[in-house]
């Protein structure tokens, strides 16, 4: 395939230097120091500094170890078509502090680029930011075709920097990667991934959104050699949206989808190039908001007992963009048995990256994301003693139904996916006023042991027939917690 040209010179950080965004302001001020066992916060980006508005966070990790996070500045909230810009800022202190902010790219209007996406290919150390590019089209109105001159058809643009982020050049692959059949088409913002292991070991996959004959999808564009060239996948949906991939310790790639009102999820065996169809994954609740997949250690081998961990961050809701939340799955996203709020109100985008290889005994994990109402690009990080949970799904199995005025017994599992012995525990379920329910002792767990516990439930006789949700919350060690949720029908006495 003929290689398309370079859109333009080495951008110079002094040359096109927004007004800085200010030195990171902690949100709460006893968030600043990252002991064990805490989440650390600071607004790096505030509406109104610098720019009117800020969205659409992204984050990545350098081989040099330096953070990254882009974002968009906005001259109001709405997205393309319109004079949006590129922006970043750099940490070289694991995010203590933040460098001044610098623009990757912006010109005058109407051109607009946004909704960046980073991916670092650690074989070469180059830093890309895919992002979409307008001249008087968006997604929803963007042409057919894949001309990379028509003003009509939104295009795929991505920046690279070779210098640790500090400059950037640009390039455009529309016609490498868009179907002329497609009409709009913008890269899933957050972060990409490059394969660690196995046949395509080394290959770059970024996310996109497309859309064909009036239905959304979700495909892959990859490349083999370092990013010389790109080829886009099979699409999968309809039904698909912004999304992410994360490779998985048996060789799939999972692809988790922005979608109400569960997340869903496909898989591939090709490394992205086709993928199963969605299905719903219904511990990940989603109120069709872009979230944060991540490998908790990406570089361990498939022995390794982290391996198959995996981190995810939503707006975990069902109908608004609210209660941020963590999880972390110990089985390549099987099960999802931690979780632990980040922030209960307003909130939005997120996205994860890890801020180390993943094996010390408590790592931190970078977050990017929209706070309050879209007026602030917040960074936090947290580490696993402050996501307190332990690897072992809990499932509740009720019965067909609870007589109200009645006591009935409700079976929860717990099963250990620990490496290690864990000791004695309890269980619980989370009930309405009026119901009780005792807390039942879970014995010591071996690794791969489960044990099936009876709780007996009692319904008050005023209770009102129909489901109630229910969350059964495992506790081991005074302070590891895993959870499942569950759902208790009540019925007539």
């Amino acid at each position: 395939m003929q290689r398309r040209a370079t859109l333009a010179a080495t951008t110079a950080v002094a040359a096109l230097a927004l007004l800085a965004a200010g030195t990171p302001t902690a949100y709460t001020a006893d968030r600043q120091v990252a002991a064990a066992g805490t989440l650390t916060s600071q607004d790096i980006a505030t509406a109104g500094t610098g720019s009117p508005y800020y969205r659409i966070p992204a984050l990545t990790r350098t081989t040099k170890g330096t953070l990254i996070a882009a974002y968009d500045a906005r001259p109001t909230l709405a997205d393309l078509p319109g004079n949006l810009g590129v922006v970043l800022r750099r940490s070289t202190d694991g995010g203590a502090t933040w460098q001044a902010q610098q623009v990757v790219r912006k010109d005058a209007a109407p051109k607009g680029y946004g909704d960046p996406s980073l991916l670092v290919d650690r074989e070469t150390g180059r830093i890309f930011v895919f992002y979409a590019a307008s001249v008087n089209q968006g997604f929803f109105g963007s042409a057919t075709g894949n001309d990379e001159n028509d003003p009509n058809v939104l295009q795929a643009d991505y920046s690279y920097s070779d210098d640790d982020g500090l400059t950037w050049k640009h390039e455009r692959i529309t016609a490498e990667i868009k179907d002329p059949a497609w009409a709009g088409m913008f890269a899933a913002s957050g972060e990409g991934i490059q394969l660690r292991h196995g046949t395509h070991k080394g290959r770059l996959i970024q996310q996109y959104a497309i859309r064909n004959n009036g239905a959304n999808y979700a495909v892959s564009a990859y490349s083999d050699d370092h990013g010389a060239t790109w080829k886009m996948g099979t699409p999968v949906g309809p039904g698909g949206d912004e999304n992410k991939t994360v490779e998985l310790s048996d060789g799939r790639i999972m692809l988790n989808n922005r979608s109400a009102p569960y997340r869903t999820v496909a898989h591939s065996t090709d490394g992205g190039v086709t993928y199963t169809p969605f299905q719903q994954d219904r511990e990940l609740p989603d109120p069709a908001n872009n979230g944060s997949v991540m490998r908790f250690a990406p570089d361990v081998p498939a022995s390794h007992p982290r391996a198959s961990w995996l981190m995810f961050s939503n707006t975990a809701t069902t109908n608004s963009r609210s209660n941020l939340t963590v999880r972390l799955s110990c089985d390549n996203g099987q099960n999802w048995p931690v979780r632990r709020t980040v922030e209960s109100g307003s909130a939005a985008y997120s996205t994860l990256t890890p801020l180390s290889d993943g094996t010390a005994a408590n790592p931190r994990v970078g977050l990017l994301w929209e706070r309050d109402n879209y007026r602030h690009i917040t960074y936090s990080s947290f580490d696993l003693q402050w996501l307190g949970g332990v690897c072992a799904p809990v499932t509740l199995t009720p019965p067909a139904s609870l007589p109200a005025g009645r006591t009935t017994e409700v079976t929860v599992r717990v099963v250990s996916q620990n490496d290690k012995d864990l000791p004695a525990g309890s269980v619980s379920l989370e009930l309405p006023s009026g119901w009780s329910a005792p807390s039942v002792t879970v014995p010591a767990l071996r690794p791969g042991q489960g044990a099936n516990m009876r709780i007996p439930v009692t319904v008050p006789a005023n209770a009102t027939a129909g489901t109630v949700p229910t969350t059964a919350t495992y506790l081991v060690r005074g302070s590891q917690r895993s959870y499942g949720d569950g759902t208790l029908t009540v019925t007539a006495p």
